[in-house]
């Protein structure tokens, strides 16, 4: 199983996986718009045939005073690759791109009342909270729950892992730098190595 940023040729692929796996489909327009508007922040899940078998399509909303992402197509995992835990994979990429390209500080979504599945998903693996519920708020009048997820400890999980890589960096960059009279590297304690 492989998980990547999604790329303009996959967008037909990721159509034909949300006809078989919701009941809200959109024309393409509308993943043309996401795919080209906020390139980064979509992932597709692929088999070892290469063929998409889950994806999440995100974007960012404009306010400049409340920085966040919005999950617009939930994580669509076709059923013979459900229970992998390719939606959690899907989900998280995303939050980490939107924190990594603009710092987002948390990421909203809708789901269905009834969508017991994805609730338990949202709420117990990814910590999703419900902020509100919007009335009527799919083309069938079912209501909806909006909810959030905050997205601080994973900022502050990446800048620790960042800082940590840096530091890696910068302790390799001062032993290669370190050079006896003849330009052969020593280790960090100044000796040479034996061979």
């Amino acid at each position: 199983m492989n998980i990547r940023n999604a790329r303009p040729e996959d967008l037909m692929n990721m159509q034909h996986c949300n006809l078989l796996c919701l009941p809200e489909n959109y024309q393409m327009k509308y993943y043309f718009y996401h795919g080209l508007s906020w390139p980064q922040l979509s992932y597709i899940a692929e088999d070892e045939n290469g063929k998409i078998v889950g994806y999440v399509l995100a974007k960012m909303e404009e306010d400049p005073d409340d920085v966040h992402g919005h999950i617009t197509h939930w994580c669509a995992v076709k059923r013979s690759h459900r229970r992998l835990g390719l939606a959690q994979k899907l989900m998280d990429q995303a939050s980490r791109a939107m924190i990594e390209n603009f710092n987002a500080k948390y990421v909203s979504l809708h789901v269905r009342k009834s969508n017991r599945a994805a609730l338990h998903l949202y709420s117990n693996t990814l910590n999703f909270q419900i902020s509100e519920v919007e009335p009527k708020y799919y083309a069938d009048g079912e209501d909806a729950y909006a909810m959030k997820r905050d997205l601080t400890q994973m900022a502050d999980e990446l800048r620790r892992l960042e800082l940590k890589d840096k530091g890696r960096h910068v302790v390799l960059g001062s032993i290669e730098n370190k050079a006896d009279s003849k330009g052969n590297s020593l280790p960090s304690s100044g000796r040479g190595c034996r061979e």
